[in-house]
């Protein structure tokens, strides 16, 4: 009985890939990738043992593969550009802020021609809301009840008097605040009112609010505009 004897070994299959991969010394890309592969399966169709085929199931896997593999390229391919619109888009709205008020993260007042304007943010209903403010040593001057209020953000106002009768200069002052319902305390964050006078450019890409002596800050920041 006849038999047929395979003189092709794995050389040839490497000889195969490197006719295309000499060819060019540019970048690899997914369609260099993806035909590479397919000389690679050719390759092996082409010199495979006919005592021993390739299986059915190996080769539908590693099409399978492949497939992935470009599919995960135009993914990343898709995201950077959604990435690149997201900043576009971020520029476009913080630019709008410019020239507006808004509250962020911080507890500074700033007292000018008799009004200061702060926040307070409650990570849960409240029964009594309590803001005392504090001069450049640190000594509380005045003290506000707010009374209760539901959780979310609250605006307080202060025209400056003091708890001695007399009235503040203007200037920079700073606040605390404490919140309490029944006997347990309730967690409330001290937020300021600045005006955008800037928009900046960051490190990681992105856009901070410049809000003058405030400081700057993230757009994500910004809890609301005025």
């Amino acid at each position: 009985m006849a038999t047929v004897e395979t003189t092709t070994t794995s050389s040839s299959i490497l000889a195969a890939l490197n006719s295309r991969g000499s060819a060019s010394t540019s970048t690899t890309t997914t369609d260099d990738i993806q035909n590479r592969f397919l000389t690679l399966l050719v390759a092996q169709l082409e010199n495979q043992d006919p005592l021993n085929p390739l299986d059915n199931t190996e080769i539908t896997n590693q099409l399978a593969q492949m497939s992935t593999v470009r599919g995960i390229e135009q993914l990343n391919t898709k995201l950077s550009s959604l990435v690149d619109s997201l900043g576009e888009t971020q520029a476009v709205q913080a630019s709008a802020l410019i020239g507006n008020t808004v509250l962020v993260p911080g507890a500074n007042l700033t007292l000018a021609s008799g009004k200061a304007y702060g926040g307070v943010n409650l990570s849960s209903a409240a029964d009594q809301v309590t803001v005392s403010i504090l001069d450049s040593t640190g000594k509380v001057i005045q003290t506000q009840t707010l009374g209760a209020n539901e959780a979310g953000n609250v605006l307080f106002t202060w025209d400056g008097s003091t708890s001695s009768g007399t009235t503040a200069a203007d200037g920079t002052y700073s606040f605390k605040v404490t919140a309490t319902k029944g006997s347990a305390s309730v967690t409330a964050n001290a937020y300021q009112l600045g005006t955008v006078s800037a928009l900046t450019r960051n490190t990681s890409g992105g856009f901070q609010l410049d809000l003058g002596s405030l400081g700057k800050f993230n757009f994500s920041d910004v809890q609301q505009v005025f």
